[in-house]
C-alpha cells in the first residue's frame, strides 16, 4: 500500500503516549499537569462521543462493534473442545474502559504482595493502596480504605440493583457465606454488590474521568484515529513513533520517552513489530532483532468463566429488558432519572469466596445476573434481548489461574492480528478451580432462598452431576471475561520479564510499558482498577526520574 512520504510533526514532544486505553489516559492527565512538559496521546480508534458508549448499559452494543472494538479471536483452544475464543478491546478513547462491564474491583492484597515477591519493590499492597484511593471518588460510606475526590466516580448501586439480588445474598449467607458490603474495603471476603464506574447514570470511563478536563491543556495533544506503525530507534534509544494519519505515516518525536499503553495485545505487538522480542521468532518474519526479550507475548494469563443458567418462577430483568412495553418503560426511567436497569451493570451481584474453608484466601470470584441470555456469538449480544421467560445466571471464575498462554507475531505488518493462543485450563489445578466454581454455584441454587424461585436448571442441566460431566459442560461452554495480562511483564530478569520494577523495558532507553500486560501475575478480579492504580503511579515513576 502505497502510504505517501513521510511527514515530520512539530514541535516535538517530551512524551509520547501510544494509546488512549485505562492507562493512556491517566498518564496523559498526569504527565502534562507540568506545563514544561509537552505530552502527546495517540489513539487508534476515535472518539467516545457515541450515545452507546455513555449510557451503562450500551456495551452490549459496543461488544461487537468494530468502530470501536477490534474484536480479536483466539486460535482454537484445545482444553476448550477446540473452541476460538472471542476477545473484545476497545479501540475508542477510553480503550476497554468505554465499553466494558463497568464492574470495580481492586484484587486482593495478596495479589500485589505477589508482585513484590516477584522481584518488583514498590508494588505491594501497602505501596499501592494510595493510589487506589487517589484515583477513586467512591459515594459509598467514608473508609480508611476508600478514596473520596479522585478523577473516577465509583458508585455504590446497592440500592438500585433488581430485587432477586436480594436473594442471592440470602443463598450466600445459607451455605455459610459472610456477606461483605463493600467488595474493595478491609475485607474482600463475601458476597456482595459489585460497585460500578458511573456518574450521575453514565458510564465513566478513563476517558472521561482523566482526559475530559485535561484536553484544554496547551501542552496535551490528543490524535484520535492514529494507529503506531513502528517505534523509531537511534543510537540504542527510542526516540518517536510513526503513526498513520489520514493514510500517511507521520514521525514523531519524544524528547524523554515513548510510553506503550495498548494494552496486553497491542503493547507486545508493537514491540514486535518494532524488533523488540524473541529473536529467532522475529528473524523467521523478515524483521531484524534490535534486542532479543524472550518474555514479549509470553506468560499470557486471562480469567476463564463458567456461567449457570436458571428458569425462574418470580419476575426478572427479562420481563423489563425483552417485550416492547418494558423496553419503553426502563427507557424512559433512564431518560427522565438517569435510573432503572440502563444505568447500571447487569452483573449486579458478586464476591469473593473460598471453595474450601481451609484456603488462605479467596480462590473463586462470583457473578449474579438477574437475567439470562444465551453466551453471545459474534454479530449478536443480546442484553437487550434476553430469553422470552424470567431467568438469571450464576457465574463463577478462579481467582488466580496457573495456566499461561502466549502471543505469536505473524507478520510485520500491523494489519495482521497476533496469533492468540490462551492455553486455557492447560493445568490439572486450573481444571479443578473450574470444577470447585461449579459444585458451588450448584450449592448456592440449592440453598432455600434461590432453589423456591428456580423452576429449571437450563445449563448445565439435571443430567450433569458427576466431575465427568460437569467438566464436559465447562469445556463445551465456559469463556473469558476478557482480562488479558501479563506479556510484558514486569521483574528483574530480562529472559524472564520484559519491564523492570519502574515499568521501563529491559535494555531500552526511553521506552515504558504502562498497561495490564505488565501485571506480572493476574488479579483476582476485574482489572481495570488495578491498571489505573497502575498508570497512577508509574506518573509518579515517570516524574521522578525526569527531575533526576
Amino acid at each position: 500500500m502505497d502510504t505517501g512520504p513521510l511527514r515530520p510533526t512539530s514541535p516535538e514532544f517530551d512524551y509520547v503516549i501510544v494509546g488512549a486505553g485505562s492507562a493512556g489516559c491517566v498518564l496523559a492527565r498526569r504527565l502534562s499537569e507540568e506545563a514544561r512538559h509537552r505530552v502527546l496521546l495517540l489513539e487508534a480508534g476515535g472518539p467516545d462521543d457515541s450515545l452507546w458508549l455513555k449510557m451503562p448499559i450500551g456495551y452490549g452494543h459496543s461488544f461487537f462493534n468494530p468502530a470501536v472494538n477490534w474484536m480479536y479471536r483466539t486460535e482454537p483452544d484445545p482444553q476448550l473442545d477446540g473452541r476460538r475464543g472471542y476477545w473484545p478491546r476497545g479501540k475508542v478513547l477510553g480503550g476497554s474502559s468505554s465499553i466494558n462491564a463497568m464492574v470495580f474491583v481492586r484484587g486482593q492484597p495478596h495479589d500485589l504482595d505477589d508482585w513484590r515477591a516477584a522481584g518488583n519493590p514498590g508494588w505491594a499492597w501497602d505501596d499501592v493502596l494510595p493510589y487506589f484511593r487517589k484515583l477513586e471518588d467512591f459515594d459509598g460510606p467514608p473508609s480508611a480504605w476508600r478514596g473520596k475526590g479522585g478523577p473516577l466516580h465509583v458508585s455504590e448501586v446497592s440500592s438500585q440493583v433488581h430485587p432477586l439480588c436480594q436473594r442471592y445474598l440470602q443463598a450466600a449467607t445459607q451455605i455459610g457465606l459472610p456477606l461483605n458490603p463493600d467488595l474493595n474495603g478491609a475485607q474482600v471476603d463475601g458476597a456482595g454488590i459489585n460497585q460500578i464506574t458511573t456518574r450521575d447514570g453514565w458510564r465513566e470511563s478513563s476517558a472521561t474521568a482523566y482526559l475530559r478536563d485535561a484536553r484544554h491543556r496547551d501542552n496535551l495533544e490528543v490524535r484520535t484515529r492514529a494507529p503506531v506503525d513502528t517505534l523509531i530507534m537511534r543510537d540504542g534509544q527510542v526516540v518517536g513513533v510513526r503513526h498513520r494519519a489520514g493514510g500517511r505515516l507521520v514521525e514523531v518525536s519524544a524528547r524523554r520517552e515513548v510510553i506503550l499503553c495498548g494494552g496486553a495485545i497491542g503493547s507486545p505487538h508493537l514491540l514486535m513489530r518494532s524488533g523488540l522480542g524473541p529473536a529467532d521468532e522475529l528473524q523467521t518474519l523478515g524483521i531484524r532483532p534490535v534486542a532479543d526479550l524472550p518474555a514479549v507475548g509470553h506468560h499470557l494469563q486471562d480469567h476463564l468463566c463458567i456461567d449457570h443458567f436458571y428458569r425462574a418462577r418470580v419476575p426478572t430483568l427479562n420481563g423489563e429488558l425483552g417485550p416492547w412495553s418494558g423496553k419503553l418503560r426502563v427507557g424512559l426511567r433512564y431518560l427522565f432519572g438517569r435510573r432503572g436497569p440502563l444505568a447500571l451493570s447487569l452483573n449486579q451481584g458478586g464476591g469473593f469466596v473460598r471453595s474450601r474453608p481451609e484456603l488462605p484466601h479467596p480462590d473463586l470470584q462470583l457473578y449474579f445476573s438477574p437475567l439470562s441470555y444465551l453466551r453471545a456469538t459474534p454479530g449478536r449480544r443480546r442484553l437487550m434481548a434476553p430469553d422470552p421467560f424470567p431467568g438469571f445466571m450464576l457465574s463463577a471464575q478462579p481467582c488466580r489461574p496457573t495456566s499461561r498462554g502466549r502471543l505469536r507475531l505473524v507478520s510485520a505488518d500491523p494489519a495482521q492480528p497476533l496469533r492468540i493462543e490462551p492455553n486455557s485450563m492447560a493445568t490439572e489445578d486450573d481444571r479443578q478451580a473450574m470444577l470447585a466454581g461449579a459444585r458451588l454455584m450448584r450449592r448456592l441454587a440449592a440453598a432455600p432462598a434461590l432453589r423456591e424461585v428456580i423452576e429449571a436448571e437450563l445449563h448445565p442441566g439435571p443430567a450433569a452431576q458427576d466431575d465427568q460431566a460437569l467438566l464436559a459442560d465447562i469445556r463445551a461452554r465456559a469463556s473469558t471475561v476478557y482480562h488479558p495480562v501479563g506479556t510484558c511483564r514486569m521483574g528483574p530478569d530480562a529472559r524472564e520479564a520484559v519491564v523492570d520494577a519502574r515499568l521501563r523495558v529491559h535494555g531500552q532507553k526511553g521506552l515504558r510499558v504502562v498497561d495490564a500486560s505488565v501485571f506480572p501475575n493476574l488479579t483476582s478480579g476485574n482489572v481495570n482498577a488495578p491498571t489505573l492504580m497502575l498508570a497512577e503511579r508509574a506518573a509518579d515513576l515517570i516524574r521522578a526520574d525526569a527531575a533526576r
